[in-house]
């Protein structure tokens, strides 16, 4: 099976959902469509050169490095951007320091860091 155009890529991620959803395991039939499916999809989202999805930072020093290479900052411009000295943000980065609440409303304001992600993760 070969997929050309958005319609059968469309038609084909339609018929993997429904054979998911009606249960293929156990019919050897339906495992061998949707293997060729699964096949079929992943050679044509090959071709379209998508990307793969990012794992989304999970903790804040995750969150601020994705942020500054973003910006295509360096880490001591990031932090002239946050007014703090080098090695505190170093150190916040490692793990060894925890953000303070002016640091905190800063990143907010000057990375746009959601407020909720600072609060639960810092």
């Amino acid at each position: 099976m070969t997929l050309h155009t958005p319609a059968d890529y469309r038609t084909a991620l339609r018929r993997l959902d429904a054979l998911v959803a009606a249960g293929f395991e156990g019919n050897a039939v339906l495992e061998a469509e949707f293997q060729e499916l699964v096949v079929a999809l992943d050679t044509y989202e090959g071709k379209l050169g998508l990307l793969p999805i990012p794992n989304l930072p999970t903790s804040l020093a995750e969150m601020i490095e994705l942020k500054r290479q973003q910006m295509r900052l360096k880490q001591k411009e990031l932090a002239q951007l946050l007014e703090v000295p080098a090695g505190r943000l170093s150190q916040i980065l490692s793990g060894k320091r925890r953000v303070t609440l002016d640091l905190a409303k800063r990143l907010y304001e000057r990375l746009g860091i959601p407020p909720d992600f600072i609060l639960k993760n810092a």
